[in-house]
């Protein structure tokens, strides 16, 4: 290890000592987050002015700090299958009605499946907007080995059916999915737990003495389990600093330039999909202005990742005890928003890159017939990219393949793949907790004085100390 390292290094561990000094004093984790955020970005851009990119300092430098970044991932992706099978175990045994289990359900992934396709709209118009074409994109090495990758993979997607889909829903050795050996191994783990919950209920009615122990159980877990999250939640000001230093650092300027275009366009449809989301909360009577405050950590947390599904347990612990979402739904939305209907990747993305490569296919990108395949296309394939994984990769070849659209030239957008990703992530995390948030409040199950109290209260950070005596980590459905 070289001196420079060593002094990068200890910049790093400053920096990190400093974030841990502002929680100890009590700063709350939305501002120790934001703070998080502006320090990363300078650190790395520092980093990459001193040395550019591809330097031996900087990169053995970037590997250390990725122990801490990818350290807290790994954490968040270790109690995610635990958080999602108890806390879903536990909701569903506390609704009383099975049929409101079908209620949550239809509410969450019908908004979740209204979006994406408003989204696909959005990604129309702002690719028209600023006219945005696959022609005159640089084919260098890097986006022809990604083209002929993108192309190579074109089997997953043409092997997909809607009766296949369906079916990998289904578990079939749950232990194998609750080590997530599979891409619909979330939604296999939700459906599991949503009949063992049933089964509790029908065990209450036969034998209310078992019943109320086993009850009681799950209940114990549950809050063994959320006390576990919030415990590895607290370090999200730490792992945000690390992943933001490392993606910054990586990040070539040149490419970002070449491609600006696209990008600006990206996250300008991306602002779009946001405001929608504020939209359907203000139509269901919760201010905006407030979800947005509150969510603002795990938004921060996904835009830095880019990983919905490492984003569920600060998302489930964020809707329940910061926007007073039902328990039921808040993990319904979150795990179904990891895999299913994803604003970003699976609506705006693909709509974007179709009428991009349109005109290079002889296809008039502003018929009606086209677009409105397109915008049903992608909706659809927002479903069906939870049977192969890989998020808006996949949607795009689902999308590209089945309008008969070259997909290799999707690969020509590979140097700015992770900066556009970064936006994506955070957008697809918001839909999930949109629709979880207005599927709550529609259904009469929101608990308005949490979602009233301010930004910073009942903090997903806050100390053990805080907690008896005043709410329970999950209220009851």
């Amino acid at each position: 290890m070289t001196l420079g390292v060593l002094a990068n290094l200890a910049l790093v561990l400053a920096a990190l000592v400093w974030l841990a000094r502002r929680a100890r004093a009590g700063a709350p984790l939305s501002q120790n987050v934001l703070v998080a955020l502006v320090l990363g970005v300078a650190l790395g851009a520092g980093l990459q002015a001193v040395y550019g990119v591809g330097h031996a300092a900087l990169v053995e430098t970037l590997t250390w700090v990725n122990v801490v970044g990818g350290g807290y991932v790994r954490l968040l992706q270790m109690v995610v299958m635990p958080l999602v099978l108890i806390s879903i175990l536990a909701a569903v045994a506390r609704l009383g009605d099975a049929r409101a289990l079908g209620a949550i359900a239809g509410g969450v992934l019908g908004l979740l499946m209204v979006t994406t396709a408003v989204s696909a709209v959005i990604g129309i118009v702002v690719t028209r907007l600023f006219g945005l074409t696959a022609d005159g994109l640089v084919q260098g090495a890097r986006e022809l080995a990604r083209g002929e990758a993108l192309a190579s993979q074109l089997g997953q997607v043409s092997s997909l059916s809607i009766p296949a889909l369906l079916l990998s829903f289904v578990p079939v050795n749950i232990v194998s999915d609750l080590s997530g050996a599979r891409s619909t191994s979330v939604i296999s783990v939700v459906i599991f737990a949503a009949l063992l919950g049933l089964a509790v209920l029908a065990l209450r009615r036969e034998n209310p003495e078992v019943g109320a122990r086993v009850a009681a159980g799950i209940e114990t877990l549950q809050h063994l389990i959320m006390r576990l999250v919030r415990l590895v939640i607290r370090l999200t000001p730490y792992g945000v600093f690390a992943l933001m230093t490392r993606v910054v650092a990586m990040s070539n300027l040149d490419d970002v330039i070449n491609l600006g275009g696209f990008v600006v366009a990206s996250y300008l449809g991306m602002a779009v999909i946001l405001l929608m989301h504020a939209g359907l909360l203000a139509l269901a009577g919760l201010n905006p202005v407030r979800y947005f405050q509150k969510v603002w950590p795990v938004l921060t947390f996904a835009f830095s990742s880019r990983s919905s599904a490492a984003a569920i347990p600060m998302s489930v612990e964020t809707q329940v005890s910061r926007l007073g979402v039902s328990p039921a739904i808040a993990n319904f939305a979150a795990s179904f928003g990891a895999t299913i209907g994803q604003n970003a990747c699976a609506g705006l993305y693909p709509a974007m890159l179709a009428v991009m490569i349109a005109p290079g296919a002889g296809i008039d990108p502003t018929s009606l017939s086209f677009l409105g395949t397109l915008v049903l296309v992608a909706t659809l394939g927002s479903f069906g990219i939870a049977g192969v994984g890989g998020g808006a990769t996949f949607a795009a070849l689902i999308v590209l393949s089945t309008l008969n659209l070259p997909v290799a030239l999707a690969g020509l957008l590979i140097s700015v793949e992770p900066l556009i990703d970064m936006g994506r992530t955070a957008v697809n995390v918001s839909g999930s907790m949109t629709a979880g948030a207005v599927t709550s409040r529609a259904l009469k199950q929101t608990d308005m004085g949490v979602f009233g109290a301010g930004a910073d209260a009942e903090s997903v950070a806050a100390p053990a100390a805080a907690e008896p005596g005043v709410r329970p980590a999950l209220p009851v459905a």
